[in-house]
C-alpha cells in the first residue's frame, strides 16, 4: 500500500506534467495556451494538500477565493513569490511546517517555485492572499 505522500507526489508530478507539455508544443499562430498558475499548499508529510488554479490575464479569475488581491500582490512583486508584499503580523514559533508551491506560467513567463513555512501563519505573513484558499 502506498502512503498518502507518495499518492500526492505521483498526482502533483502527473498535474505539472499534464501542463508543460501542452506548454512547450504551443506554435506560433495557433492556440494560445490559458495563463494561470496551480498553486498548492501541502501539510507537514503531506498529510494533506489543496491546490487551486489562479488567473490574473486578462483579469482575475478561476477557483482562488481572493483572485483580485492574490493577483495584485504578485503584480507589485511583479511575480517574484520570494518578494511577496505578504502580511505582516506577530506569529507563534509552533512548529507545523506548510509546504507551498506554485507552477505554470506567470504573464506568460513559465514559473516554477516552492517553499515551507514553519507554520501557517508565517506562510501568511509572507505570502498574503496569494496561498489563502
Amino acid at each position: 500500500m502506498r502512503s498518502p505522500a507518495t499518492v500526492t507526489a505521483v498526482v502533483l508530478l502527473a498535474l505539472a506534467g499534464a501542463a508543460l507539455p501542452a506548454r512547450a508544443a504551443a506554435v506560433p499562430g495557433g492556440p494560445t495556451p490559458p495563463h494561470g498558475l496551480f498553486l498548492t499548499v501541502s501539510g507537514s508529510g503531506s498529510t494533506w494538500i489543496r491546490g487551486v488554479v489562479l488567473q490574473c490575464v486578462p483579469r482575475p479569475a478561476g477557483p482562488h477565493p481572493e483572485a483580485s488581491d492574490a493577483c495584485a500582490a504578485l503584480d507589485r512583486a511583479k511575480g517574484d513569490f520570494d518578494k511577496l508584499p505578504g502580511n505582516p503580523r506577530a506569529c507563534t514559533k509552533q512548529y507545523e511546517p506548510v509546504t507551498v508551491s506554485a507552477s505554470g506560467n506567470w504573464r506568460g513567463l513559465p514559473t516554477s517555485w516552492h517553499k515551507t513555512y514553519p507554520n501557517a501563519c508565517v506562510l501568511d505573513t509572507a505570502t498574503g492572499p496569494v496561498f489563502r484558499f
